[in-house]
């Protein structure tokens, strides 16, 4: 059945062919057949259809019959004829359908390979990024691990300078010591000479002891003259430069150090982080790894030769401490074998008038544990005889014949005459031993005065050596630390202490 107004090659009739008309072939677009007509406002039919060109059937050109195989008159006006040769067959519809299909189908397709394309990208590149900036990271930590190597040769370094610098000014203070400590023995020299001067009768002589003790003053000026030098080269060898070029260096060495590790921390969620545009090409640098080694390299070599000049400079300061030591202590150890001979010959017949005091002082404390004796046995015989004295008394009392001459009467009067006797010995005895005690007395007062003479000689020479006991000591003449010279000092002030002690029996 056919709707008024219709054709059989209307699009809505499918794939229906025409028992009319026959197949041909297409021969030419509907755009090169028919005059498109547009509305006003409307866009070209192009705008809108697929760029494909549709194939539609047509009439070839130059025929003006209408082809009416069946004689029936047309359906449609012939002034709508050319209206209906604008439409679609069921063909174009069907390829168009493909086409768009076709074309979503690769649009799709496109749009997953773009997908997993920039998937990949994203994968790749944020692999590259973490890469770069574990690469940055490492970079960084092996940067500080040379920092930290050179920093840490730097402060060796910088402790061996300051230990050298430490021991050499060291080695400047014991020579000044050295040479304040030599006037010392000019001092003691001195008054030895003027203690002997109070040696009474022939002990004033001018001895060997006098002689020795000329010499030391002479031999320590030479000493001094000696470690004056000496301090003075090492004053002009103090190492400044090179300790204040290894501080520079390590200084900066720590600022960069601080730098590298604030920015080996630094992650992408640091609250620090910041755009810097223009920073990557900016470029400061005023050194390469090369000459940024060797420029410390350098430091530390200039460190090693000028502690190595000051080894020298000690090793001289240690000769010349030892040299002069050694000279006086040869002067001393003379000096002081005269002071000992002549102090032996004085103390022999001190020590054994010493020695007879001593048994006269032994006499003398028995003497007087003799008499406190004596003196207790008395007293105690007193209360005996007053109680024999009391029973006779009041036997004298009995009545009548009562008073009878019996055995208690003869007992108690032959106890009293023999308490009686008894006290009468102890009181002689006890007169004897005061005596005697006066008489060790005596002798005791005669010993010391002998002592103290013979003691005079002796107690100067002696006092003499006290001073020298102290000086001329190593540690001192060498220029030892203050702490330990105090030490020492305090040692010889206890031994001066107990040769006191020991000179008070004197």
């Amino acid at each position: 059945m056919e709707f008024l107004g219709t054709t059989q090659l209307a699009s809505y009739c499918g794939t229906k062919t025409s028992c009319l008309f026959p197949d041909l072939a297409p021969t030419s677009t509907t755009k090169d057949t028919y005059q498109s007509y547009y509305l006003p406002g409307y866009r070209h039919l192009s705008s809108w259809r697929p760029s494909l060109l549709h194939k539609v059937v047509s009439v070839p050109p130059g025929s003006n019959k209408q082809f009416n195989p069946t004689g029936r008159p047309p359906t449609v006006l012939p002034a709508l004829r050319s209206a209906l040769h604008a439409r679609y067959s069921t063909r174009d519809w069907h390829q168009e359908n493909m086409v768009q299909l076709k074309g979503s189908e690769a649009s799709r397709c496109c749009a997953g390979r773009l997908n997993a394309d920039s998937m990949r990208l994203i994968q790749d590149k944020d692999q590259l990024t973490y890469q770069m900036q574990e690469e940055s990271r490492r970079k960084l930590g092996e940067r500080i691990s040379s920092i930290d190597f050179w920093r840490s040769e730097l402060t060796y370094e910088l402790e061996c300078l300051l230990k050298e610098t430490q021991a050499l000014e060291t080695a400047k203070n014991r020579l000044k010591c050295a040479v304040d400590e030599m006037q010392g023995p000019l001092k003691v020299a001195l008054e030895c000479l003027y203690h002997r001067e109070k040696r009474k009768g022939i002990d004033l002589v001018h001895d060997d002891v006098e002689k020795n003790l000329m010499k030391e003053v002479d031999v320590f000026k030479d000493c001094q003259e000696i470690l004056t030098k000496i301090a003075q080269k090492i004053s002009q060898h103090i190492m400044r430069d090179a300790q204040h070029a290894l501080e520079q260096d390590l200084s900066d060495k720590n600022s960069a150090h601080f730098i590298d590790e604030k920015c080996f921390n630094l992650r992408n969620t640091s609250d620090s982080i910041n755009f810097y545009h223009g920073v990557e090409k900016a470029d400061g640098s005023v050194s390469v790894p090369a000459t940024w080694a060797k420029f410390s390299e350098h430091n530390i070599r200039c460190s090693q030769h000028a502690r190595a000049n000051s080894v020298k400079l000690r090793e001289d300061a240690e000769v010349g401490l030892e040299s002069t030591s050694e000279e006086m202590w040869d002067h001393f150890i003379s000096t002081n074998l005269a002071f000992n001979n002549r102090i032996a010959e004085v103390a022999d017949a001190k020590n054994k008038l010493q020695a007879q005091l001593a048994k006269i002082l032994q006499e003398i404390f028995q003497t007087e544990d003799t008499i406190l004796l004596l003196e207790r046995s008395i007293k105690a015989k007193e209360y005996p005889l007053k109680v024999a004295q009391t029973r006779l008394e009041g036997r004298t009392r009995r009545p009548n014949i009562e008073l009878c001459r019996d055995a208690p009467q003869f007992q108690l009067v032959t106890e009293v005459y023999t308490i009686d006797n008894t006290l009468q010995t102890l009181k002689q005895r006890l007169k004897e031993a005061h005596d005697t005690l006066q008489m060790l007395i005596l002798n005791k007062s005669k010993l010391e005065h002998e002592i103290s003479v013979k003691a005079n000689s002796f107690f100067i020479d002696k006092k003499c050596m006290d001073m020298r006991k102290v000086f001329p000591s190593t540690p001192r003449l060498i220029g030892m630390e203050p702490a330990y010279r105090n030490m020492m000092c305090l040692c010889a002030e206890v031994v001066l202490q107990s040769g006191s002690q020991d000179c008070s029996a004197f």
